[in-house]
């Protein structure tokens, strides 16, 4: 799927980029503390250090801001993944270290992460599948992972167990963010990593 473009009145693509982050960061930061229906477009632009008129040289209605907050998430998510991840060699260990490598991200974008799954219902029909297909390629990572283990025979698992152990990996991490104001009085993040690595690793290790 395309990525869908929010149009600019502004055609130098540097300054597009420099207004647009600088839009996505104060937006975040209010859609967090006011939700997204009850902030405005003038709040987003004075948090973005800019006016209200530049902001609409930018963007041409708040829905935009939101589509733009939510495509770069996925993007940070998926960039900070790719880093950490060798996919090249897939080993027990390298999946190992690839879920905590997942979580730690969970945990630096933990505003982030909230706030996309608290307002991506606001989304229009047109830019909800685009961001729903974002969400599909961080689970794919996992998918690919366990599928080569599974035909290297280090793992014994179907094809449906290959994709429901993938979300449900994608969706531990998420969890870090939904419940972290019941989670850290129990784990600190070191913790609910092993904890939540040695669940995953007991799912699918084949019985001794």
């Amino acid at each position: 799927m395309n990525k869908r473009e929010v149009p600019s009145l502004v055609k130098d693509e540097k300054l597009v980029k420099k207004r647009r982050d600088q839009m996505i960061k104060g937006a975040v930061k209010l859609f967090k503390e006011k939700g997204f229906h009850r902030t405005t477009t003038r709040e987003i632009a004075k948090e973005a250090g800019f006016s209200i008129g530049t902001l609409y040289e930018y963007i041409r209605k708040k829905e935009d801001i939101l589509y733009l907050v939510c495509d770069a998430i996925y993007d940070e998510v998926h960039e900070k993944l790719e880093k950490a991840i060798d996919r090249d060699k897939v080993t027990l260990e390298s999946l190992e270290d690839a879920l905590v490598a997942y979580f730690h991200v969970m945990d630096e974008m933990q505003d982030e992460v909230m706030v996309m799954y608290q307002e991506s219902k606001s989304l229009s029909k047109e830019a909800l599948p685009y961001v729903l297909k974002k969400e599909e390629e961080m689970v794919e990572i996992f998918i690919e992972m366990l599928s080569q283990l599974v035909q290297e025979k280090q793992l014994d698992l179907d094809e449906k167990e290959i994709q429901l152990i993938s979300h449900q990996i994608v969706v531990q991490g998420q969890m870090w963010s939904f419940r972290r104001w019941g989670l850290k009085h129990l784990y600190t993040l070191e913790e609910f990593i092993e904890k939540q690595n040695r669940l995953i690793f007991k799912g699918i290790l084949p019985e001794q």
